[in-house]
């Protein structure tokens, strides 16, 4: 049950025997029950316990069924009714998360200006953890682009939730990452969840990497060379200049189908689709520009996968001669950890939120990046 701040209206439950009926306004006795279902409905006080909301029907924890006539409960149900304190049958709607019948009757309502049913609505999407991409497009009913970016809202505190509750922080913090790839992938595939629309259908993080392996193999590449032609040269990934701040570069799986991205995002799509063919690939934390290294017949390349995959010896570029700061320098001749290339990932989308004024979010982020202090 939720109880709405206002104390006008509320989300109750009601049961029905097997020879109980619900009867509407027009006396509809047809609606009788099966088995002990669950009726859920939005309730207005001062209406005398009038449902003016029908949400939907649970029997057997099967689907819910809508239905648009105004019900009244039958006097001994509606006189059992708790509107103040927690009704005993609250967990039994919270252990049901909606499925696609009810989230169909739920989308009807996105368009509700009425804050108490817009609360209702919200509260039961949530139960779906913050993704409905595989469920959309199988529903009859198409979405405004209003009730879109009202749904996005909706969605994105699930995505939180679940950002927070399943990011793992390990040992000693960013630096007990050493080389688990599978640790480090692990926290990107939670910050591409947590960044997806929960809208749009696309690949997974990890699917959509296994794919672009399999698709650079049987395209020949058998070095960090040939990958880099593969990914940059070939334009299947390229910079993303016109949103250079975006927080979505930081969502590699939308990287990956958009083929955009900002430097490290691209760097570390180089790095992790190596590492699936077994190539040795490094990042480098250059001030301002991340980098990625390889080494061909012993001598060290530096790529710009940000410049078209642009190739430098590394010798030439910490030549005396240049002029470099001492950090620019440090930074060339050594690589990345894991643990340091995902605390830039985050300290990136940090600024990003706070280009954008999301201040909740740049708060989560922080919290994120702060778990990993060493």
């Amino acid at each position: 049950m939720r109880h709405l701040s206002d104390g006008i209206s509320t989300l109750i439950l009601a049961t029905m025997a097997k020879s109980d009926q619900m009867t509407d306004n027009f006396g509809d006795t047809s609606h009788r029950a099966e088995g002990l279902p669950v009726y859920v409905a939005q309730i207005d006080v001062a209406q005398g316990a009038r449902v003016v909301r029908f949400a939907s029907q649970v029997s057997d924890r099967t689907a819910l069924r809508s239905r648009p006539a105004w019900f009244r409960f039958p006097h001994e149900i509606r006189h059992s009714l708790d509107f103040h304190g927690q009704h005993p049958f609250a967990n039994a709607v919270n252990a049901l998360p909606p499925d696609p019948k009810e989230i169909s009757a739920l989308l009807r309502l996105l368009d509700d200006d009425t804050p108490e049913v817009r609360s209702v609505v919200a509260g039961r999407l949530a139960e779906v953890g913050g993704d409905l991409s595989e469920i959309l497009p199988g529903m009859a009913h198409g979405l405004s682009g209003r009730e879109k970016e009202l749904l996005k809202s909706m969605l994105l505190p699930a995505r939180r939730r679940t950002l927070r509750e399943e990011w793992i922080t390990p040992g000693f913090g960013s630096a007990g990452l050493g080389d688990d790839w599978e640790l480090f992938e692990s926290h990107l595939r939670l910050i591409s969840d947590f960044l997806h629309d929960g809208l749009s259908l696309r690949q997974p993080l990890s699917d959509a990497l296994d794919l672009l392996a399999e698709e650079a193999q049987e395209d020949g590449v058998s070095g960090p060379n040939d990958l880099r032609v593969f990914l940059f040269e070939r334009k299947k990934l390229g910079p993303n200049g016109e949103n250079y701040y975006d927080p979505r570069n930081s969502d590699l799986a939308w990287c990956l189908s958009e083929g955009v991205s900002n430097p490290i995002g691209l760097g570390v799509i180089y790095m992790l689709t190596g590492q699936r063919l077994g190539l040795e690939i490094e990042g480098i934390s250059f001030p301002g520009h991340f980098l990625c290294r390889f080494r061909e017949d012993g001598y060290p390349l530096i790529v710009d996968c940000y410049d078209k995959g642009c190739i430098h010896s590394q010798n030439v570029l910490t030549d005396p001669s240049n002029d470099l700061s001492r950090e620019q320098r440090r930074a060339l001749e050594g690589s990345a950890d894991l643990g340091t290339i995902l605390l830039r990932i985050l300290n990136n989308l940090t600024d990003a939120f706070v280009r954008e004024g999301r201040e909740e979010d740049v708060g989560l982020i922080r919290e994120m990046r702060d778990s990993m202090a060493p």
